[in-house]
């Protein structure tokens, strides 16, 4: 069946340029996109950290990152469902709220060292982080098949301040601990509304609606065609499912890639502070080092939407895919500082690729009205991954040592390789039936 929503080569005329209200939206997105991921980055510093100070053990060092994939794949599909029949933005704030929540929540449990409290914040806060991953969506929507993936990049880039500024939550916690009786992890959760809020305020700007922009990218986009759907599919949009998702070919592709580099990516984000920690690293230091892990994820956004638009989306999938599994195998070849940072900095750095290719391809084949439910069925498929694989990461830690660990995160990211083939982009945005 003929792709609906291309109908031509996109590379064939010049790029449009950027209408002010889509840049505008854009700006507003990326400042809520850089003051949203710092919750994550805290849950990713101190997981692993509050779970051994709260039982005594490492064995259930990997249980924050389980949680956290349980909890984004329990709401990645209904809260694509809710932004395809009511908009983009009333998922990001729901996200955003319960972000607030699940951080002050975690806050509580280290300072009473409990595993209750504990165990409900990090599910609340993964809640929340997996219904803000509808703004790659919202991002998307905006923009026409042969810009998309750079709009996506310029939203996404945004991320790169909010990398910088869990360091200075986790300062200022450490900082206050040593003056008072507080503990600095509870007081960096306490400080997370400071930064959530404004990116709530953010997103209440945007307007209209993201997904009304892209059911009349026409209006906005001078020379773009309204979106039309053939009549004889219509009623198969409406009521298409996870199981009509998961058959389409080419969103096969672009899932194998995103799940498998989000697994790669969580089990060395969970394993790698604790390394950082048993081996006397400052948790100002541990954020650091993941902080630059976030602004490899981000920090090129631009470039590799530029690249995804212009090269094609199957292009970025492998690079990034390779670049991942080489830095999975540096994360624990050496006790060194800087070069666990570099192993954790390019496994960010493929994932950014591959982010990127992946939602552009998602987003081209996909009607605007089913998007968040197409993102949510992916995101749903690496949240499974994401829960194995910092489990996995524990036990073998435990069985076989670190460098295990970066052997099979290796082989994790390069296995959807054995279906890269299936691919079919003949141009970029452009797919065959």
């Amino acid at each position: 069946m003929k792709n609906p929503f291309v109908k031509s080569n996109p590379q064939a005329k010049s790029l449009p340029p950027i209408p002010p209200l889509i840049m505008k939206n854009t700006i507003f997105f990326a400042l809520a996109q850089a003051l949203q991921g710092v919750g994550m980055q805290l849950a990713v510093t101190f997981s692993a950290i509050m779970v051994i100070r709260i039982l005594g053990n490492a064995s259930l060092a990997g249980l924050g990152g389980g949680i956290l994939g349980i909890s984004r794949f329990a709401v990645a599909y209904p809260i694509g469902k809710l932004t395809d029949a009511y908009g983009r933005k009333p998922g990001m704030i729901i996200g955003l709220l319960m972000t607030l929540v699940g951080s002050l929540v975690l806050g509580l449990s280290i300072t009473f060292l409990s595993l209750f409290l504990f165990v409900l914040g990090i599910s609340i806060l993964g809640l929340g982080v997996g219904a803000v991953m509808q703004l790659r969506v919202a991002a998307a929507d905006m923009y026409p098949v042969s810009r998309r993936a750079e709009g996506l990049g310029y939203v996404l880039t945004g991320s790169v301040v909010g990398a910088f500024a869990a360091p200075f939550v986790v300062g200022f916690g450490e900082f206050f601990a040593k003056t008072s009786e507080w503990d600095a992890i509870a007081i960096s959760w306490g400080l997370t509304p400071f930064v959530i809020l404004p990116a709530l305020g953010f997103v209440l700007l945007v307007k209209p609606d993201p997904q009304k922009i892209a059911m009349n990218l026409s209006e906005y986009w001078t020379g773009e065609s309204p979106v039309v759907v053939d009549s004889s599919t219509e009623s198969d949009h409406k009521s298409s499912g996870v199981s009509t998702i998961l058959r389409d070919k080419n969103k096969q592709v672009a899932f194998a890639f995103y799940g498998t580099a989000q697994g790669t990516m969580a089990m060395m984000m969970v394993m790698t502070p604790l390394v950082m920690n048993s081996a006397g690293h400052s948790m100002s230091a541990i954020s650091i080092a993941v902080s630059l892990h976030v602004f490899g994820m981000f920090g090129f956004s631009v470039l590799m939407g530029k690249l995804t638009d212009r090269i094609g989306r199957k292009p970025l999938l492998g690079v990034g895919a390779i670049v991942a599994g080489i830095g999975a195998l540096l994360v624990p070849a050496t006790t060194e500082y800087w070069i666990i940072t570099l192993g954790l900095f390019l496994v960010g750095l493929g994932w950014s690729g591959i982010n990127v290719a992946s939602t552009a391809l998602i987003v081209d084949t996909t009607d605007p009205s089913q998007r968040g439910r197409a993102i949510g069925a992916n995101d749903s498929v690496a949240s499974i991954i994401a829960v194995i694989t910092p489990l996995l990461g524990g036990v073998i830690v435990e069985l076989f040592g670190l460098m295990m660990v970066g052997i099979v995160g290796c082989i994790i990211a390069l296995i959807p390789l054995i279906i890269y083939s299936r691919l079919s982009e003949i141009s970029p945005g452009i797919y065959k039936d």
